[in-house]
């Protein structure tokens, strides 16, 4: 099948690897060159590395509702445009021209999650499964009809980082059967259920911040959801704090306090009092220009017991 990838990031790459190897990809797009780093020097998205590195084409539109854009991507003559975090909206235009339509792999089992943070919204509402949806794109935000999905479930310990890892491969896989299918004939797209949606905001970094009257099963997978970006943090001494690895413990007949004080270091951990009487034991945290620290080195010349995070 003669196929175009529209993809920016890392979880983009699998995609792309698996459609070289099995189709004839004849274009690519891509966003433009960012700034990045320290020096603010425009980057090359992951997804234009690989491109070059297959002398693939590659067309970096800011929009394509641009004319000279969309005849480029008419003259690739696409079986099928393949979209994986692309980035921009795809304009009617372009949903009509491929003869099979286009194809996006979504990170979540839709219609739940909808959005630009599948991934980071299952954590954070604890869900026990997630998984990849192959579907046909539509003009709405993920309501397009589905022709395949496969289930992941979620570890006590999976970050967003590590669904990603193992959703990105999940998804290129699952696309390739949804390909075969579609090109015999043999797949065909269904509705989305009408009930069980929900809209994967996207993620503000405002929401790091951790709310010590919350209960300490939600703000450990507030930790979880925002690794690798943007890191839980809280304040300690007017300082930022940014928390990288947490877990859930049972104290038993222990005093109450207000809820963000560290009521003990234990085995090399702050206990962190939660709300509805629950603390989190803290491992692993950042101070701001550092390295990431187990907290008994934080805790090796500091008094930390009887301080407030906040």
């Amino acid at each position: 099948m003669r196929v175009v990838f529209a993809g920016t990031p890392e979880f983009a790459l699998p995609a792309l690897e698996a459609l070289i190897a099995h189709h004839e990809v004849t274009g690519v797009l891509t966003q433009p060159d960012r700034p990045s780093g320290r020096g603010r020097h425009l980057t090359a998205s992951a997804v234009k590395l690989l491109a070059a590195a297959h002398a693939l084409p590659v067309l970096q539109p800011t929009t394509l509702k641009d004319a000279a854009a969309r005849a480029q991507l008419a003259a690739w003559n696409p079986d099928a445009l393949i979209v994986v975090a692309y980035g921009l909206l795809l304009p009617p235009e372009v949903l009509r021209l491929p003869r099979h339509g286009c194809i996006n792999i979504h990170a979540s089992l839709l219609p739940r999650w909808r959005g630009a943070a599948p991934v980071q919204r299952a954590i954070l509402a604890g869900d026990v499964v997630t998984g990849i949806t192959i579907m046909q794109m539509d003009e709405g935000l993920d309501t397009g009809p589905i022709l395949l999905t496969r289930e992941l479930p979620i570890g006590d310990h999976d970050t967003c980082g590590s669904l990603h890892d193992a959703l990105a491969p999940l998804g290129a896989a699952a696309l390739i059967t949804a390909l075969e299918g579609v090109a015999a004939g043999t797949l065909i797209a269904h509705p989305q259920a009408k009930d069980g949606a929900t809209h994967a905001a996207k993620i503000a970094k405002a929401e790091a911040r951790i709310d010590w009257s919350r209960d300490a099963a939600s703000i450990e997978r507030q930790v979880r959801a925002f690794i690798p970006w943007p890191i839980a943090e809280t304040g300690l001494a007017g300082e930022q704090l940014r928390i990288h690895s947490a877990s859930i413990v049972t104290i038993k007949n222990s005093k109450e306090s207000e809820t963000g004080s560290i009521i003990a270091v234990q085995d090399g951990n702050l206990l962190v009092q939660c709300g509805q009487g629950t603390v989190l034991s803290v491992r692993e945290v950042q101070k701001p220009g550092g390295k990431v620290l187990a907290v008994s080195e934080l805790a090796h010349n500091l008094d930390l017991v009887g301080r407030r995070l906040g």
